[in-house]
């Protein structure tokens, strides 16, 4: 099994240790970015990868290399810990680099077929909401499964946490990574991401709108305007 994972900070602190016990656990060859460190830049809103596409946005090279790890992975593990009640500010920047692999826009076929794990720890509030953003990102992506883990870990580091938190982690990711590894074949999109599809495809039966011409080409290319779909052909 493929594993990409994604830290959404360069320090190692309790979120790594949690991402890294799901990786492991679940076991096999693992491509490791941190943010930071493997990317940095800002979108700057030039509208190139929606006109042109994604490889002419002027940071694709950055963001190709961590987006294509994902779209090779079987399993894709997000981890960041929770910064003013959110994910950290370089995560939100790498998703807004993707954006046209949204739904709507440029879905990528091997999306669909994924398995993804959104990790956040946080001293005291917080983690949910940012499990719950991580998870809006992989929904919007395509990717049909994906499991939240959340920990009040009240500490500033790991060496803080206390033995009962870390072996409450320990168990969580224990049942995260059993249920990732005795799963047969690759999940497949439930009934909000079909229906959501499916509007999607209305909308741009009859898209006609110069902004999203792009789009639509994508569609017809794909015949997802006619019987094939995404999900399908993995």
């Amino acid at each position: 099994m493929k594993i990409t994972l994604i830290h959404g900070q360069n320090h190692k602190g309790s979120t790594y240790y949690a991402t890294r016990m799901v990786a492991e656990k679940i076991s096999g060859n693992i491509d490791e970015y941190f943010l930071p460190k493997d990317f940095s830049e800002g979108c700057s809103g030039c509208g190139t990868c929606l006109h042109n596409g994604r490889d002419y946005c002027p940071h694709a090279k950055k963001v190709e290399v961590i987006f294509n790890s994902m779209l090779s992975s079987d399993t894709i593990i997000i981890g960041s810990p929770t910064y003013v009640m959110e994910m950290t500010a370089h995560l939100k920047a790498f998703f807004e680099h993707l954006f046209t692999a949204w739904l709507g826009h440029r879905p990528e076929d091997a999306m669909f077929s994924k398995t993804a794990v959104v990790i956040a720890t946080g001293a005291i509030l917080g983690m949910n909401g940012v499990t719950k953003s991580l998870a809006r990102q992989m929904f919007y992506l395509g990717v049909p499964k994906t499991y939240k883990l959340s920990f009040r870990v009240m500490a500033a580091s790991w060496d803080g946490v206390d033995n009962k938190v870390k072996k409450q982690i320990a168990a969580a990711t224990d049942k995260i990574a059993r249920k990732i590894t005795s799963q047969k074949g690759h999940p497949t999109p439930g009934i909000k991401a079909r229906i959501m599809f499916s509007m999607l495809r209305r909308f741009h039966k009859g898209n006609d709108l110069p902004l999203f011409a792009s789009d639509k080409k994508y569609w017809v290319d794909k015949k997802w305007l006619d019987n094939k779909r995404p999900w399908k052909n993995n």
